[in-house]
């Protein structure tokens, strides 16, 4: 090997160094867009849900039912003693 060899050798590793660097930089970038494009979504959906759970809740109070369970807790179905009894008799 000679000295132009070497040269052209250590260029030819810089060249793909750099070129490595700004791919690197490319990805980390396009990967915090990304990431905070997600958040943001997040977020936004997060009001969403707090706006429409308002809106039930001012609905369920304009209906007079403000003591009633939410819909995502569903109410245990109520067992009838007393036509339970009278069917024993």
């Amino acid at each position: 090997m000679d000295g132009h060899d070497t040269d052209d050798l250590k260029q030819s590793t810089a060249d793909m160094t750099a070129f490595v660097q700004n791919l690197l930089q490319q990805m980390q970038t396009r990967f915090q867009t990304m990431s905070d494009s997600i958040v943001s979504k997040i977020d936004e959906m997060g009001n969403r849900i707090e706006e429409l759970e308002q809106s039930i809740n001012d609905l369920r109070a304009e209906m007079g039912v403000e003591g009633t369970p939410s819909p995502s807790a569903p109410s245990k179905p109520k067992v009838d003693t007393k036509s339970a009894d009278d069917s024993a008799k």
